[in-house]
């Protein structure tokens, strides 16, 4: 199983969360999302940073504006990565659940 330590540390800040959503809708520059997120232009470029630096967004110029858009295709490898965590922690759940009621049944 593959692992996606940047991509999940990315994430977990709420911001660049709300920043990666809006983007899926939006593609969007560091000015225009300054001016919808309740924080500075540089914040919004570190958080943009990150994001890149995990793979999760990628930037190109439109004129002469730098438009951050989502990576459709890593976004997808990491959802595949979820949920293949998500089936094992129900099978582990699930084998947990079992002895614990054979458990319950033995005198």
């Amino acid at each position: 199983m593959r692992t996606f330590p940047a991509p999940l540390a990315a994430l977990a800040d709420e911001t660049r969360w709300n920043l990666l959503v809006h983007l899926g809708e939006h593609p969007s520059s560091a000015s225009a999302l300054a001016t919808r997120f309740p924080i500075s232009r540089q914040a919004i470029n570190k958080h943009l940073a990150v994001l890149a630096e995990a793979g999760l967004v990628e930037s190109r110029m439109v004129g002469r504006e730098r438009r951050f858009a989502p990576i459709g295709a890593n976004l997808s490898a990491l959802a595949r990565y979820l949920d293949e965590v998500s089936r094992a922690w129900d099978r582990r759940l699930l084998a947990l659940k079992i002895r614990a009621e054979a458990e319950e049944e033995t005198p």
